[in-house]
């Protein structure tokens, strides 16, 4: 797949993507970033990933709280609130709104 156009279309979603995997539990940005590479995302470097972490704490959709390591310094994790739960729902429904009818359009453009 062309990076760039993946790049691009990351940039729609990344705040769902991000949110969904919160909705499965707290996270770190790190372990966030390893999840979205696991899934097929892509790779997510910090310079993308913690300003999406901070507008979506800004925004209450995500709340952050430091925990201790076992093995090293405390940790910044995240979890995701109500209102993040409400939002992931609804941008999980726009999405497959959105994406049903592209997914027609380009089946029978590849099968022409």
């Amino acid at each position: 797949m062309d990076p760039e156009r993946r790049s691009q279309w990351l940039r729609g979603v990344l705040d769902l993507c991000v949110l969904a995997l919160l909705d499965a539990g707290d996270s770190y940005g790190y372990q966030l970033s390893q999840a979205l590479e696991s899934a097929g995302v892509g790779q997510v470097q910090g310079g993308t990933l913690y300003p999406v972490l901070l507008r979506l704490q800004r925004t209450g959709l995500v709340e952050a709280y430091w925990r201790e390591g076992t093995a090293g310094p405390a940790r910044k994790y995240y979890r995701i609130t109500d209102a993040g739960r409400a939002a992931v729902t609804a941008g999980a429904r726009d999405w497959q709104v959105f994406t049903g009818p592209v997914e027609t359009l380009l089946r029978e453009a590849v099968n022409r």
